[in-house]
């Protein structure tokens, strides 16, 4: 899609000439002469930049319309970039404009070069901005959903979940890092939420970061805060995660996907506890407790020169094996019900009940998907049963993973229903997924590749999954 610009100058020559070189770049332009006329078009229009003019006819000189339509586009568009162009150019003038809220500045007559490149740089910038705060909003939304699974409570009687919690709660106390570990879907996230609400650091924060969404560009902004000015686009200072989680727990899920340039610096500040926000000088102590997770085999990829070997020692003090819900039968029933609570209370309808059918069936099928997957099937058969009692049709599940036969045809012999069929291909596309995970030893980056998606879209097929 084309990038819509608005031109804002009172000369119309000039926006004669900026239309003739930024349409054959490709981008839409919108040209105002006044800036009321600007804030009009602002008002109705979503535009990706603004490039404006300083001066207009009240005043060639000072430039204070133009600072007053930066100010005034601020109001209603916080994050969209401004290029300030003017033939009056002067430090003074140039400091002026970035500090009432431009993000760069070009001088009359312009180089062409330089202002193609000024205008992509801007656009690149804000892509990458709210693509993070996109992934962000994602990683939180995904955050709270794990979390909320249980309520702070985890649900458990069979002995190998039962071996992992006497472990979990043996070193919650303590301040050592912890590297939980384990298939996609076993609820890393939400043991990490309860080892630090049984940790002595429960009254402060705990702060979590997919670190499979944190760019490598980004990494250091992200991680540990910028100042005003530190770069183009620093409008104002950020406090990073290592910050935000002082004096409670940090915990970096996928810890597998950083950036392996960037694993210097996360494990400078993990072994002095100390940091600079980029562009300060400044030197910051912060005390943190890490718990990190993966899915990958860390080993194998120290092996392969993917991840610092002393990075991995100093994060995997204790590591701790989440077990596939395969391997916890016994805990299969309990987490339904729990699940059906949670969905009846959700939808507002009356809690249903599995059959024993049903039952049998949730325990015998493989959940490649793990908990998660579970957690799918059951809001799924809440939403589609028709009684009281959720039988094994309500449940969806691929008759070739389970030991039932009840799968229900249609008229024709043989012909799933398009209800059936439609969960059929979720189940194996969550199973091809999970596939191309263990093959490339959880490297996410690898199996989006292996699979013709970039690893943003791999996450967001698992979301909808």
């Amino acid at each position: 899609m084309n990038k819509n610009i608005l031109l804002v100058d009172d000369d119309l020559d000039i926006l004669s000439a900026l239309k003739i070189l930024l349409v054959p770049e490709g981008y839409g332009v919108n040209l105002c002469q006044t800036p009321s006329s600007a804030l009009a078009a602002i008002k109705k229009t979503q535009f990706d930049l603004v490039l404006m003019d300083l001066n207009y006819s009240l005043d060639t000189t000072s430039g204070e319309e133009g600072l007053t339509l930066i100010a005034d586009i601020r109001k209603l568009e916080d994050d969209l970039p401004i290029v300030v162009m003017t033939g009056w150019a002067t430090v003074e003038v140039a400091v002026s404009t970035m500090q009432n809220g431009a993000n760069d500045f070009v001088q009359k007559p312009w180089d062409i070069e330089r202002l193609i490149s000024i205008i992509n740089n801007q656009l690149k910038l804000a892509s990458s901005e709210k693509n993070s705060q996109r992934l962000t909003q994602q990683n939180q939304l995904l955050q709270q959903r794990l979390d909320s699974e249980f309520k702070g409570e985890i649900i458990s009687q069979s002995p190998v979940m039962q071996k992992a919690l006497v472990l979990i709660e043996q070193v919650a106390q303590s301040h050592a890092c912890i590297l939980l570990t384990g298939e996609n879907g076993t609820g890393k996230s939400m043991f990490a939420r309860y080892i630090h609400q049984h940790s002595n650091r429960k009254d402060a924060n705990q702060i979590s970061v997919n670190m499979g969404a944190v760019s490598e560009t980004l990494f250091e902004s992200e991680m540990f805060g910028h100042v005003k000015g530190a770069f183009t686009d620093a409008k104002s200072t950020r406090i990073g995660r290592f910050e935000l989680a002082d004096g409670g727990s940090l915990f970096l899920d996928e810890i597998a996907n950083t950036p392996y340039s960037q694993q210097a610096k996360l494990l400078r500040v993990l072994e002095d506890q100390q940091f600079e926000k980029v562009g300060a000088s400044k030197t910051q102590s912060v005390d943190v407790r890490l718990i990190c997770a993966t899915n990958a085999n860390l080993n194998q990829m120290v092996a392969a020169g993917e991840f610092r070997k002393d990075l991995l020692y100093r994060i995997n003090t204790i590591a701790i094996e989440i077990p596939a819900l395969r391997h916890r039968k016994e805990d299969i029933v309990l987490l339904a019900d729990a699940f059906l609570t949670q969905w009846a209370n959700k939808y507002g309808r009356n809690k249903l009940v599995l059959d024993e059918q049903a039952k049998n069936a949730l325990v015998s099928y493989d959940w490649p998907g793990n908990i998660r997957e579970l957690n799918h099937v059951l809001e799924r058969a809440q939403i589609l049963c028709q009684g009281v009692f959720i039988n094994v049709n309500d449940l969806g599940l691929s008759v070739n993973t389970t030991q039932t036969d009840t799968a229900k045809v249609d008229v024709k012999q043989g012909e799933f229903t398009e209800k059936q069929t439609l969960d059929s291909l979720a189940d194996l596309e969550l199973t091809i997924i999970d596939q191309r995970l263990k093959h490339f030893d959880g490297n996410v980056l690898k199996a989006a590749k292996s699979l013709g998606l970039s690893r943003s879209a791999l996450y967001r097929r698992l979301d909808k999954i």
